[in-house]
């Protein structure tokens, strides 16, 4: 069951179009469960504001240029592949736009004719099965492809976002949308963190198409054997878990076991939080801020209070901050 979304009003000069000059630059909304009023600081003070045996948990998910770009035969009309998933060497799934011209047969010129491709399924919600005339990989798609970013960020891709729509650590290729909690990081934050004795795990959860259309999805996650003992560990220790993000939040409650401890494993998950929603599986949030009537904002909300959150969006708002996947940041603790 989808949730209702938590709704605000947003000015659209608050909706960040372009990251900030250095990645830890960004601003950073402290907010205490059950404290006062949140705290204004810059993301590079997150080692003096986390506790040392903290751990944090990133996702490692890597985006790949998933858009494609062609038209359509016949009639020539543009159309628009945001591929989500291999499922051969030449077939891909992923969303189609405009999906209701995109029918089976329907043949696909991409990428200004570099790649040619036919629709062979039909599935719900604008999604396709298309099948290339020759096998796409992931190295072809670096090349053709486009990162795509979210339709509220309204410019055309440029080169510069194939590294600042990117992680520092991204390692495993697969999403269509970054975690956008931790494009803040840099090597010298985590010098930092280290320094102060906060420790690093890394999940994975690959954002999907469901991400730029109505409804829910599932999304691929892994969890290895070493970031499922550091958890267990900081679990039995009494240190505190600090999710980098909704994608590892959802990773998280999903790995956590009736016994209270984190398998590893991978599989998909269509897990839905939003208020009400009990975590078991973390302590502290650290989130950007989200847009309205969003899935993030849901779950930041069930963790911290709709009531809470909202206010602290409203100084948020007032103080300047910058929203989006390429605004600012907020530790929920």
């Amino acid at each position: 069951m989808i949730p209702r979304l938590p709704g605000y009003i947003l000015p659209d000069d608050r909706i960040a179009q372009v990251p900030a000059a250095r990645r830890d630059a960004s601003r950073l909304l402290v907010m205490r469960r059950g404290g006062d009023v949140p705290e204004h600081r810059r993301f590079g003070e997150l080692a003096r504001i986390l506790r040392g045996g903290d751990l944090l948990v990133l996702n490692d998910s890597r985006v790949i240029p998933a858009r494609l770009r062609g038209v359509r035969h016949p009639g020539g009309g543009a159309v628009e592949l945001l591929l989500e998933e291999r499922v051969s060497a030449v077939r891909w799934r992923g969303l189609a736009r405009p999906a209701r011209k995109l029918r089976k047969g329907t043949v696909l010129s991409l990428a200004g004719g570099r790649l040619g491709a036919r629709v062979v399924e039909e599935e719900e919600r604008g999604m396709r099965v298309v099948e290339f005339d020759d096998e796409v990989t992931l190295e072809m798609l670096e090349e053709l492809g486009e990162i795509p970013l979210p339709p509220y960020i309204r410019r055309p891709a440029e080169e510069s976002d194939r590294q600042r729509y990117q992680t520092v650590y991204a390692r495993e290729p697969g999403a269509v949308a970054a975690p956008t909690a931790g494009l803040h990081f840099t090597p010298e934050v985590f010098g930092e963190l280290g320094a102060a004795g906060v420790g690093v795990a890394s999940v994975t959860l690959h954002v999907g198409t469901s991400t730029f259309r109505a409804g829910l999805g599932t999304e691929r996650y892994s969890v290895g054997e070493e970031a499922a003992r550091l958890l267990n560990r900081a679990r039995r220790e009494g240190r505190r878990i600090v999710a980098v993000g909704t994608t590892t939040t959802r990773a998280l409650e999903t790995v956590l076991g009736d016994a209270d401890a984190f398998r590893a494993g991978a599989g998909r998950t269509g897990l839905v939080i939003g208020p009400g929603y009990e975590f078991r599986a973390i302590d502290c949030l650290l989130t950007n801020l989200h847009l309205p009537e969003s899935s993030p904002l849901a779950v930041v909300c069930a963790f911290a209070g709709s009531a809470e959150v909202l206010a602290a969006y409203g100084e948020a708002i007032s103080e300047g901050y910058r929203f989006g996947s390429y605004g600012d940041a907020m530790l929920i603790d």
